[in-house]
């Protein structure tokens, strides 16, 4: 028997799709505050209906709104940022560009780092490389810093690490012996030029990951239960993703739900019979964002210049418009 199930979970509701040897067989569960338990819940009812066992499925898709509602209901992680002298504030400064050019009142996001949660460490790496090591003895006192504040995850952007990144990496590596804290590094998030982006970036990655990886973790324990291979994740440019990969870095899957829901109806749109439009908008509204995106001649949009409630995002994904405002 060939199975495979694909499962969205929403703010309100977790959709299951099953496809068992070629019979189509939906479910519709309320989400549950530990999302891996309505996954797992709707994939049994989906089970019983088609009247196959879980451990007949070989192949298992998870699109999730984890990191999503993480940002857009500030549930994220304790996060610190760790940065070059001197530019403690990026985070808080951005750029120049207001949100409404000649609104004098114009707000832009709170940073996702609060300012007592950053620090700066003595060293520089300009575009012709790096210039000064960073001080171990300044590392170990970092190190203190951070133990005594608590923190779930830390990000580490220094200016220039695109040019050269050692400096990150040594700094980064300390702290993953030293810490028990995710850690962020942000060449190995987005290695490019312009330290806000980055930075935000970065700080995304920080920020979503230890709620990512104990929510992937939790689901790959709960599938093995049912006899279920290890989850494939949906990534916010539409495509899929190991889960451990998805672990390392959940800047990845901050529109995963809303890029399955944007490629799905690319999908169904350019297998229909009668197809004569040149596009169209989709428009998905859950429990806790509404998403809208565009399907220009059959082809999903894609961007790597987003933002997700005013927080700037430079990975690939599905140009999709997200908004805190559901209502499913």
């Amino acid at each position: 028997m060939t199975a495979a199930v694909g499962v969205d979970v929403g703010g309100t509701f977790t959709d299951v799709v099953l496809v068992a040897d070629g019979t189509l067989t939906t479910t519709k569960v309320p989400s549950t505050a530990d999302q891996s338990e309505g996954v797992v819940r709707g994939i049994e009812q989906a089970c019983e209906q088609a009247g196959i066992d879980p451990s007949e499925i070989t192949e298992f898709s998870h699109a999730m709104t984890v990191s999503t509602n993480a940002l857009l209901e500030g549930d994220g992680a304790e996060t610190a940022l760790v940065t070059t002298e001197g530019f403690r504030d990026v985070l808080e400064i951005g750029r120049q560009t207001r949100p409404d050019l000649y609104d004098l009142d114009a707000e832009k996001p709170t940073p996702l780092v609060q300012r007592r949660n950053r620090f700066e460490i003595p060293e520089r790496t300009t575009t012709d490389g790096v210039r000064t090591r960073p001080d171990p003895e300044a590392i170990d006192d970092l190190i203190e810093r951070l133990r005594k504040r608590e923190v779930e995850s830390v990000v580490v952007s220094f200016l220039h690490a695109y040019v050269d990144p050692s400096n990150e990496q040594a700094v980064a590596e300390r702290l993953r012996e030293e810490l028990d804290a995710s850690v962020s590094a942000s060449h190995e998030v987005l290695n490019e030029f312009r330290e806000y982006e980055r930075t935000s970036t970065a700080a995304v990655d920080a920020y979503v990951t230890p709620a990512i990886d104990s929510y992937i973790g939790r689901l790959e324990e709960r599938a093995a239960d049912l006899g279920l291979p290890q989850p494939r994740i949906m990534q916010s440019n539409g495509g899929i993703a190991e889960a451990s990969e998805i672990r390392r870095h959940a800047v990845q899957t901050v529109l995963s739900g809303p890029a399955a829901g944007v490629v799905g109806a690319s999908s169904t749109a350019s297998t229909g019979e009668e197809n004569d439009f040149e596009g169209f908008v989709t428009f998905d509204m859950g429990g806790t964002s509404s998403d809208v995106s565009l399907v220009r001649d059959g082809s999903v949009e894609r961007t790597t210049d987003n933002e997700i409630d005013g927080y700037p995002i430079r990975v690939p994904m599905v140009d999709v418009t997200t908004v805190g405002a559901g209502g499913g």
